[in-house]
């Protein structure tokens, strides 16, 4: 796959799908998920649809540039933002992550896109929106939120899985990543389909290193209220109802700031995008990026 350097000492792992001529749709994955959480095929349908599907990994995470060596106390980071006192230092912040995202969009020679992003990732398009709005065509933020502490938070089963220390072996990898199940949409849940996704992933690049500046990078970000407030693109928020890593109140709180947004509010969707549901997904995204 090919690789732009967006920044310096930054470079992006991507891949395409459909037509450059076509409106650019990039799509911008959460916390420590690397690219090819976005499936294929999920991406091939809107790519079939006319949209230039691009997806990538973000820095610290896959492919892409890792920081290797450079600390951060993230716990620190973390008692700092939600205790409102002065934040420790951090390698780098969202809006670095979503510069990022605008210098693989400069790579491509595409001038504008419609951007999408999950979880973490929801949080980054939130600021290329806020931050590089010229660039941004319409938005769409999946189970994600606006970085007030007072909406979103997860439930203590999600957020003990989630900093779980990280097994050290595939085969350890594999067998803990059921653990994913407890915030996974609870009518589509498969372990035999969440393994074999952690076994990719594995081979791919594990890497847990990354996972604590990603985390201080979300905390020292702050919040997002009110310049969301003047965010004039189009908005899409996708939510799940069982989602109980970024529980409802975050997308519903992202649907409310934003002016004009839409909300879809899914039953029976977790902390994830299960294939069962792609259709009623990919209808609302394609339909979205057409309005817009």
């Amino acid at each position: 796959m090919p690789r732009a350097n967006v920044s310096t000492g930054v470079e992006l792992e991507y891949d395409t799908f459909g037509s450059p001529d076509d409106p650019a749709l990039l799509l911008v994955m959460g916390f420590t998920a690397q690219m090819i959480q976005w499936d294929e095929a999920f991406c091939s349908t809107l790519a079939d649809a006319g949209l230039f599907v691009i997806r990538f990994d973000n820095r610290d995470c896959g492919l892409s540039t890792k920081f290797d060596g450079v600390e951060v106390d993230s716990a620190a980071v973390m008692m700092a933002a939600l205790g409102g006192t002065e934040v420790p230092p951090v390698p780098y912040t969202l809006s670095d992550m979503a510069a990022d995202a605008i210098g693989l969009l400069d790579h491509l020679g595409i001038e504008s896109a419609h951007i999408m992003g999950a979880s973490m990732g929801g949080m980054i398009v939130q600021t290329m929106a806020i931050e590089h709005p010229a660039r941004v065509r319409s938005l769409v933020s999946v189970m994600s939120t606006v970085g007030d502490p007072a909406y979103g938070a997860a439930a203590p089963e999600a957020m003990g899985a989630l900093l779980a220390p990280p097994p050290t072996t595939r085969d350890e990898y594999i067998a803990a990543s059921p653990m994913w199940m407890t915030w996974q949409s609870k009518k589509y849940q498969d372990a035999a389909r969440t393994q074999a996704l952690a076994a990719v992933s594995f081979d791919r690049s594990f890497y847990p290193e990354g996972g604590p500046r990603q985390l201080a990078a979300i905390f020292a970000s702050g919040d997002r209220t009110a310049k969301l407030g003047e965010v004039a693109v189009p908005a899409l928020v996708i939510h799940g109802r069982d989602d109980t890593l970024i529980t409802p109140s975050g997308g519903f709180r992202t649907a409310e700031v934003i002016p004009g947004a839409h909300l879809l509010f899914v039953s029976d969707m977790g902390h994830d995008m299960p294939e069962p549901l792609w259709p009623m997904l990919t209808d609302a995204i394609i339909s979205h990026t057409r309005s817009a």
